[in-house]
């Protein structure tokens, strides 16, 4: 003998299994990929944002440099050409699936600390640049603006992290290939090329 349910139970019974469906998917990470995803986005302009306050910080610590050290053009030539090479090689946040136009990014951000390692050295040969008070606050400047990228990279590797294991495992993994979703890059420097340059001042 079978059971019959009456139409109006039956369009309930519908409406709970989709009302279920739906709780479902929530709870199973539908919601989650794109969560993250927006998190890590936000993360990445944080990092823009910090590594463009430090191009925007050169030109006057170069204008200083060389009003005491005119005869170090070389390094006052090279921190200009490595800030105009990181400031043309952009990432927005729909290329951060891309390995390659990160590794460009952090290249030429790489260069530039090199350049600017290389500027602040050589305030040591010059008694009169290191006691100026707009290179100590310039220097100072770029010294936080240093730290505040260090920590902006390691808040972006951490959302990056979170969201890659999330389309990676299940059920994270039914939804992202639904998606289409795709693995983010993350910054793959060595240890010496994410130091600050280091500033000393006297023996």
């Amino acid at each position: 003998m079978t059971l019959t349910l009456p139409r109006p139970w039956s369009r309930m019974a519908t409406l709970l299994a989709a009302a279920l469906s739906l709780v479902s998917l929530a709870s199973c990470g539908y919601n989650t990929i794109p969560t993250l995803e927006e998190q890590a986005k936000a993360k990445w302009a944080d990092v823009q944002n910090n590594y463009q306050r430090r191009a925007d910080l050169i030109p006057n610590l170069v204008a200083t440099v060389e009003g005491y050290a005119k005869q170090e053009k070389d390094v006052l030539t090279s921190v200009v050409e490595a800030r105009a090479r990181a400031t043309q090689v952009r990432v927005d946040a729909s290329q951060l699936t891309d390995p390659e136009k990160l590794k460009q990014f952090q290249d030429a951000q790489n260069q530039l600390s090199g350049a600017l390692g290389r500027l602040i050295a050589i305030s040591e040969n010059y008694p009169d640049l290191k006691s100026n008070q707009n290179f100590l606050a310039l220097q100072s400047q770029l010294e936080g603006t240093e730290n505040r990228i260090a920590v902006a990279r390691r808040d972006y590797i951490d959302a990056v992290r979170a969201y890659n294991t999330e389309i990676r495992t299940f059920p994270g993994q039914i939804w992202a290939w639904i998606r289409g979703s795709q693995p983010m890059a993350t910054f793959a420097a060595n240890e010496d090329t994410q130091r600050p340059p280091q500033v000393k001042f006297g023996k």
